[in-house]
């Protein structure tokens, strides 16, 4: 799969959860969508855009699982949080209920808030829903340590108590299956240019119909009009800009229909996973099962070993604290970059812990 993408021979690059990478034929049509924009501005924006941005809803939702006008597409999932934060009005008398699972610039966006935002850990989390707890907000699959969160069930139990819920679907798409009807969360919020492997930029929020009437796009613009005024003219219709990456996103989920090999790339985690820790001399973080195509392990000095992996040996891997670091496995990652990832780290330990 390697020569589909676009990525450097001279790089093991296991990263592809922080950013992704995009298959050649994706990007190619990226680049004709945008060569087309060039052509005539006019044409493909006043007239045509609405019209093409419909069929790209309609095809992201039926790959997962919602009616395309529950779709609006944002440039990334952190954007979708975002706009569904500033939709629900939150006051000083209401409390964010979260993980302590949750991506950084995520947290962010609550603690911005006026609302007193709690983190708790998974297994506890409901005990601390109390009188001002409004909003319930979890990952499907967390950042920093890859877990697979049972969010339906999270959804459920939130909703049974009266809660908002907002989930951060990040690196759900092509990851897991999806099923956003089914998962019942009033906001969720997802990337397609990570495991969907669509261009960066392509993003999405989902909106359950009740709450679209206060959803409202990052600039107020066109879509405001006393004509229009709608959850998809709002979030839409938002100036001059670049549609391509959303336009693209059709032939991602062709792409990743065609090609993609998850159980393998589970499998490989998990493996390389259980190697990496014996290295290291270390205990898993959370059991195998909770673990998908991307695997934390701990490290420390993770994030002398990432530099040094990167400028000695040229393994992109991310250090996600001082001691913890995740391997990605996609589809165009093979059992020799989990290889020389081991090779390498065992170099590095070797000289980092010799006497000076």
């Amino acid at each position: 799969m390697r020569e589909h993408f676009l990525l450097d021979p001279e790089v093991t690059y296991l990263n592809h959860g922080a950013f992704g990478a995009c298959p050649r034929p994706v990007f190619e049509v990226y680049q004709r969508w945008q060569t087309e924009l060039e052509r005539e501005p006019t044409d493909l924006i006043m007239r045509r855009l609405p019209g093409l941005l419909a069929e790209a809803r309609e095809a992201l939702g039926a790959y997962v699982g919602a009616r395309p006008d529950d779709l609006t597409f944002v440039t990334n999932a952190g954007t979708g949080v975002n706009l569904a934060a500033r939709a629900l009005d939150l006051q000083e008398d209401d409390d964010v209920l979260a993980t302590t699972l949750e991506y950084g610039a995520c947290n962010f966006v609550w603690e911005q808030s006026k609302a007193r935002y709690v983190t708790a850990p998974v297994e506890t989390l409901f005990e601390h829903v109390n009188e001002r707890t409004r909003v319930l907000f979890v990952s499907h699959i967390t950042s920093q340590t890859g877990l697979l969160l049972a969010v339906e069930q999270l959804v459920a139990r939130g909703r049974e108590l009266g809660l908002v819920t907002v989930v951060d679907g990040a690196h759900a798409p092509a990851h897991v299956p999806l099923d956003l009807d089914a998962i019942g969360a009033d906001f969720y919020a997802g990337n397609c240019h990570k495991w969907l492997c669509a261009p960066k930029g392509a993003g999405f929020l989902h909106v359950r119909p009740e709450w679209q009437e206060r959803v409202h796009g990052t600039i107020v613009s066109w879509g405001y009009a006393e004509d229009k005024n709608t959850f998809l003219s709002r979030t839409e219709e938002q100036g001059t800009r670049d549609p391509a990456a959303y336009l693209s996103v059709p032939v991602a989920i062709d792409f990743v229909r065609e090609h993609d090999d998850r159980e393998r790339c589970i499998a490989l985690a998990r493996e390389a996973r259980r190697e990496l820790c014996a290295l290291l001399d270390e205990e898993p973080i959370a059991p195998e099962e909770q673990l998908l195509r991307m695997a934390t392990f701990r490290v420390q000095g993770a994030r002398d070993v990432h530099a040094r992996l990167w400028e000695d040996h040229r393994i992109e891997i991310p250090a996600m604290t001082d001691d913890l670091m995740r391997i990605s496995v996609a589809m165009y990652t093979e059992r020799e970059d989990v290889e020389r990832l081991l090779d390498a780290l065992a170099r590095v330990l070797r000289t980092s812990r010799s006497p000076a």
